[in-house]
Formats: structure tokens, sequence, C-alpha cells
């Protein structure tokens, strides 16, 4: 991405929100304003026509919501990654957004910083959690004592993931090769029953899978 800028696509009912949104990305040499909507239905027609890399999704709008947006856009093109950004941190509504989709829930008190942070690491396929984000996950916890079956290594894998490393950064931490790690994500997203990594992080955050 250094040579390509990540293009955004921003979601939210308030305009003056994406106002302050797109001056943010204006400022940032690695990114573009790929269009804005002003609600989910327009989301889903704009990823038709502006192909985004990153969708930055607010989540309670009318017509049509940021969940129900996120699972639309999410299965027609799975390769945009969405990153949910709302005033909202309720656990229902984090678990949708996820189970829909969403790579990433972000908080709007988030700083530009952390705001650029998490679209990159969205780009490159890292999820990112807001601190209040991850504190709900973890006080929902279920079934305390269950293992998944995880073994040793898959463990280890699995908190790298949590900690937001990729493939190729866990590969390097664990001097083995990048077919190796991608044999070890495939078979803890199988064991914890999820479909994506960002899952696999909230169930393992939900669930104390990790230290």
């Amino acid at each position: 991405m250094s040579e390509t800028r990540i293009r955004v696509l921003l979601v939210d009912d308030h305009a003056v929100v994406r106002s302050g949104l797109a001056a943010v990305l204006s400022s940032l040499d690695d990114m573009e304003l790929a269009g804005e909507a002003g609600n989910g239905q327009e989301a889903v027609r704009a990823c038709e026509h502006t192909k985004p890399d990153v969708v930055l999704m607010d989540l309670v709008m009318p017509v049509m919501d940021g969940v129900a947006a996120t699972k639309a856009i999410h299965d027609r093109w799975p390769e945009m990654r969405i990153v949910a950004l709302t005033s909202f941190g309720d656990k229902e509504l984090i678990e949708g957004a996820l189970k829909a989709g969403a790579m990433s829930y972000l908080i709007k008190s988030v700083s530009a910083a952390e705001l650029a942070a998490a679209v990159r690491n969205a780009a490159a396929g890292r999820p990112s959690l807001s601190p209040e984000v991850a504190q709900v996950l973890m006080q929902g916890i279920k079934e305390p004592s269950r293992t998944y079956d995880l073994t040793q290594r898959e463990k280890e894998i699995l908190s790298l993931m949590v900690g937001g490393l990729g493939n190729d950064d866990i590969a390097a931490r664990l001097v083995v090769s990048r077919s190796t790690v991608k044999f070890h994500v495939s078979n803890v997203l199988s064991k914890l029953g999820v479909t994506s990594r960002t899952e696999a992080v909230a169930l393992a955050l939900r669930n104390r899978l990790v230290k």
C-alpha cells in the first residue's frame, strides 16, 4: 500500500461527521476519499460504483442500518474491509457487526491517529478493536473453561492474532513460513467455529482463550 493509496468510503447519516472524517483522510498521504453515503442503502450502491478498499461504517442509521449494510457489502464484496465506527458500544451491536463481516469496531471517541491506524490495519487484513469494545467482549464471558481443543501452537498464534499481527508478522515472530501460519490460522478458525480473524479475536477475548 506504499505506492497505492487506500481508498476509503465514509458512511454516516450526519454530514458534519462525514466532513470531519473527510478532513482527516485528506491530511494523510496514503489515503483518499472514495465517496460518501448517508445510510446503509446508499453505502451498498456506493460500494458498487466506487469499489473502496475500506468502508468506515456508522451503525445506527435510517433506511438501512450499518449492520445490515455491512452484511450486504461483505456478502457481495468480501475483499472490501469494513470498519464499524459508532458512538455505541453495547454487546449486541458489537457482536452483530462482527458477525455481519466488520473487520474492526471503533468507538467515535478514537483519535485521528488511532482511526488512521485502524484503516491501515484493515487494508492489510488486520482487525482493530477499541479498548472499550474489547472490555465489553471480555465482560460477556461464555464457557470460560472450554479450550476448543486448540494445540499449544494454535493458542500461541491466536494470541498473536489478538495482538493484531497479520500472517507475515506472525511468521516472522515464530520463525516459520507464511504457509505454516496460514495452515494454523485456518485450523484455529475451524476449531472456534468462526469464519474470520475478527470473529476469532472477539471469541478469544470473550472466553479468555488467551492471556
